[in-house]
């Protein structure tokens, strides 16, 4: 849900999800900051989201164009719920929900918290409208903030994690709403567009072509007192290399001579469920590229652009990627080769370009233990049948990246920014 920078869809304010750290002095746990540092985190994170969804029509938030996707007044919606169910339901007595219904639309997967609707039908709620869902958020907000605002150091002390998942949940819908609204305008015969003056990230191309990995054990995982997902920990040891890796991301142009040799057509460079899928799915090119008068054009957040040759290739699946590596003779990295590499800065844009696929199944760290409580089916019980990616995408909100953040999607899935990196064992 997983979960970076351009003109449109990165935020340019402080880093909200650090801000709380500051109510955590020191060992004895006496408070740094008072409620307001809290506070301002909460609504730079809340006002992040409607700076989002303010470019779009009261009929662009309510589409929902795959059952992978979700409407934008959806997502708006269900971030408020996290924290009309979890923190004002769970610590304000008497707290009242604003609809009684609300709770059953806008649950996601928390099957511990309650029944909810089908996520393939939340394109069919046409209310509550986008207008109502203003009106969820503003109470909502006007409640954690009394309530932040009443609270004594015990209480903020108690509930200050919480709020820091809030944060970093909210954080992921923001990216999920620039991904699932970018795949419905693509849908659309006539290109909409987001805005007007998105443009794709600035790349680098610096120093050598790879990055050697000689052969050792490496500490893999979050290991500071920062926020972290479950899924970040436990932090462990693991034999690393050799291997060199790609300096570089994948470019349009490198992609298009996979597609010119017949690579989406060559079985042997597939995976048997990944040339099913390209067969049934018609893939000839990555997600959202248009083939006009002969030219390739690709639909992003600025509306229809021709495909920029040098730009890191973005929209495929694990699928594609892993055929394409075979294509050059490569192999995609390990998350933990590439968490190695990205930790010792020897990557070019790690961060806030494209998520990259890498070879390694979502799965559990050795000794990891879901935390108790709803909040635990956050990660664990997603972990399995899925591949992760590491880095984030120019749709991830800043201060939402760490060098251990686990992506991690089904491997036919290609609506999110998602690239690769090469990897190479012929060391």
């Amino acid at each position: 849900m997983t979960k970076a920078a351009s003109t449109a869809a990165t935020s340019q304010v402080a880093s909200p999800a650090q801000i709380p750290s500051k109510l955590r002095a020191g060992p004895a746990g006496e408070l740094a900051g008072p409620a307001g540092d809290l506070v301002c985190a909460f609504q730079t994170v809340r006002d992040e989201t409607e700076r989002r969804a303010a470019p779009l029509s009261a009929e662009d938030q309510g589409v929902q164009s795959m059952p992978d996707a979700s409407p934008a007044k959806w997502h708006r919606a269900h971030t408020t719920w996290f924290f009309e169910q979890f923190l004002l339901g769970e610590h304000v007595p008497g707290y009242t929900p604003f609809h009684p219904d609300y709770a059953f639309l806008f649950n996601s997967y928390y099957v511990s918290a309650g029944p909810r609707h089908a996520r393939n039908h939340r394109g069919l709620l046409t209310r509550p409208s986008a207008d109502d869902v203003t009106a969820y958020r503003r109470h909502v907000d006007t409640a954690v903030v009394r309530f932040l605002e009443s609270a004594d150091k015990a209480t903020l002390e108690t509930v200050a994690p919480l709020m820091e998942v809030g944060f970093n949940h909210e954080q992921q819908h923001q990216e999920l709403m620039l991904t699932d609204i970018l795949h419905a305008f693509s849908c659309n015969p006539i290109p909409p567009t987001y805005d007007t003056d998105w443009s794709f990230p600035t790349t680098h191309r610096d120093g050598e072509a790879e990055v050697t990995l000689t052969e050792g054990i490496h500490s893999i995982g979050h290991q500071a007192d920062t926020f972290h997902f479950d899924n970040e920990k436990p932090a462990h040891r693991a034999l690393v290399g050799p291997v060199k890796l790609a300096r570089n991301l994948v470019t349009n142009r490198e992609w298009l001579a996979f597609m010119a040799d017949g690579g989406y057509r060559k079985a042997s460079l597939w995976l048997m469920d990944g040339f099913a899928a390209a067969t049934n799915e018609e893939w000839d090119a990555p997600g959202h590229w248009r083939q006009i008068d002969g030219a390739w054009q690709v639909m992003t957040l600025g509306g229809l652009r021709p495909v920029d040759l040098e730009a890191p290739v973005c929209h495929v699946s694990y699928y594609e990627a892993d055929a394409y590596a075979r294509w050059a003779g490569r192999h995609l990295p390990t998350e933990m080769e590439w968490e190695v590499a990205a930790r010792a800065g020897q990557l070019n844009d790690a961060f806030g370009v494209v998520w990259q696929w890498t070879r390694s199944a979502y799965a559990p760290y050795p000794g990891y233990r879901a935390i108790e409580g709803a909040l635990g089916e956050y990660n664990g019980k997603f972990m399995v049948n899925q591949l992760v990616l590491r880095g984030s995408s120019l749709a991830t909100p800043e201060g939402h990246t760490r060098v251990t953040y686990r992506n991690f999607f089904y491997p036919h899935h290609r609506w999110q920014f998602t690239g690769l990196r090469l990897a190479d064992y012929s060391v």
